[in-house]
C-alpha cells in the first residue's frame, strides 16, 4: 500500500505544484488588477461605480487586460515615436533620488536577461562552492567591470568570470561569485537542462553529452 501512494503521490505532486504557482501569479495580478480599480473607483464619479464592480467580478479580466497592456506597450515603444518617449520617461525616473537607484538596477538586470542580444545565463559551469572540495553548477552572467576588475586584475594576469550561483530547490534566489576561470568547469548541458537538475535536486539528471574543451 506504502508503494501505491508514494506512486500516486509522484503522479499529482507536479501537476498540484504547477497548479498552486499558477494560482499563485493569477492571484498576484487580480490583485493589482483590483487595487487599479479602486483607485479609479475614488477618483471617478459615483455614477461610474457600478461598470467597475461589474468588471472586478469578470475572472480572468486582470490578466487578460495585463497581456493586452504588455502587447500594446510593445507595439507603441517598437517605433522612433515610442523611443524619444521611452527615453524621456527613463530620463524622469533617473533624476528621483531614491527611484534612480532601484530603477536603473532593475533596467539593467531585466535588459541583460530578457534582451535578444543579452548573454546571461548562456552557459552553465562547475566552480567550487562553498569550499574547495564540493562543486555545484554555475551560470555564468558576464565578466567583472569597473573597480572591481581593476582590483582583481591587479597583479594577477588571469581571467575572472561573473557567476550566479543558484539555491535549491529554488532557483530565483542564490549566490554572487567572481572567480578565475582556470578553476572554472565548463560543462556541455544546456541552461534549461541545468536548471532542472538544480531544481529536482539532482534528481532529474541531465542526458550525458561530450564534455565541453577547456576554454582556458
Amino acid at each position: 500500500m506504502r508503494k501505491y501512494i508514494i506512486t500516486g503521490l509522484l503522479v499529482w505532486l507536479p501537476l498540484a505544484i504547477t497548479i498552486w504557482v499558477l494560482l499563485w501569479v493569477l492571484g498576484l495580478i487580480n490583485a493589482v488588477f483590483t487595487s487599479l480599480l479602486a483607485a479609479a473607483q475614488a477618483l471617478l464619479p459615483v455614477s461610474a461605480h457600478a461598470s467597475l464592480d461589474w468588471l472586478r467580478s469578470v475572472p480572468g479580466l486582470g490578466v487578460i487586460l495585463l497581456v493586452l497592456g504588455m502587447l500594446l506597450t510593445g507595439m507603441f515603444v517598437a517605433n522612433i515615436f515610442g523611443q524619444w518617449w521611452l527615453r524621456q520617461w527613463d530620463r524622469l525616473l533617473f533624476k528621483i533620488p531614491i527611484v534612480k537607484s532601484i530603477y536603473s538596477s532593475v533596467k539593467q538586470v531585466s535588459d541583460t536577461l530578457f534582451s535578444s542580444s543579452g548573454n546571461a545565463f548562456r552557459e552553465a559551469v562547475l566552480v567550487p562552492y562553498p569550499h574547495a572540495e564540493s562543486w555545484t553548477i554555475a551560470f555564468v552572467t558576464g565578466k567583472p567591470g569597473g573597480e572591481v576588475a581593476q582590483q582583481l586584475q591587479s597583479g594577477a594576469e588571469e581571467e575572472y568570470l561573473s557567476l550566479y550561483v543558484p539555491t535549491t530547490p529554488n532557483p530565483t534566489s542564490g549566490f554572487f561569485l567572481m572567480m578565475p576561470r582556470a578553476k572554472i568547469r565548463p560543462l556541455a548541458m544546456s541552461v534549461d537542462e541545468a536548471l532542472k537538475y538544480i531544481i529536482s535536486m539532482g534528481v532529474v539528471a541531465p542526458v550525458e553529452a561530450q564534455p565541453v574543451a577547456n576554454r582556458n
